[in-house]
């Protein structure tokens, strides 16, 4: 299983190098697309950086991705199970919570599932804009409660709530207790026959 910050930091650095290239941006074409300096992705597509959630977020959206698949095997194994000893786990280096991608990888699924460990009072702001294609998202708390704010509109969620959105205004997620929230964050990319 990758464990470590150095192996998910090279995952994640083959990832970002091997979608830039298919989607045939340079360097400089991705950092305008995304709001990264060139210098810092190319840190990053090196494994020489620990970047945080909010900057892989920007990263993905310039990409069109959700954040979810940057954490994916470069060529994951087709199959319909994922194992959790294969399930990689990472943590922000800002706000330390940490985050395990349950859905398997190397399928066609639109669909990814993350479940997200958030420490005591932990705060997470991304500056996420609208998407093409359109990405919505339901977080569903496990354990403990959590605050999210999408644009304007402040949701307080505890155990057994469930938030449905669309990722097309900034937010940030923020956890008020003295005690570790656990929840789960379902992704779905929309087919355009959604709208």
């Amino acid at each position: 299983m990758e464990t470590t910050t150095q192996s998910l930091n090279e995952r994640i650095a083959q990832r970002v190098r091997d979608l830039r290239a298919d989607r045939g941006l340079s360097l400089d074409a991705l950092a305008g697309h995304c709001g990264v300096s060139r210098s810092m992705i190319s840190l990053i597509e090196r494994g020489e950086s620990s970047p945080t959630a909010v900057l892989l977020e920007k990263l993905a959206t310039g990409l069109g991705v959700p954040l979810a698949s940057l954490f994916e095997a470069p060529r994951p194994e087709a199959g319909p199970v994922s194992r959790l000893a294969d399930q990689p786990q990472w943590r922000d280096p800002h706000s330390g919570y940490v985050r395990r991608n349950v859905s398997p990888g190397g399928t066609a699924s639109p669909i990814h599932i993350v479940e997200v460990l958030f420490p005591p009072k932990a705060r997470v702001a991304y500056e996420t804009g609208a998407r093409e294609p359109q990405v919505h998202q339901q977080v569903w708390v496990l354990e403990g409660s959590i605050e999210v704010t999408v644009g304007e509109d402040h949701h307080r969620l505890g155990a057994g709530d469930c938030l449905a959105l669309v990722l097309d205004r900034p937010m940030s997620y923020y956890n008020p207790t003295r005690q570790a929230a656990r929840y789960a964050v379902v992704i779905a990319t929309a087919p355009s026959s959604w709208r």
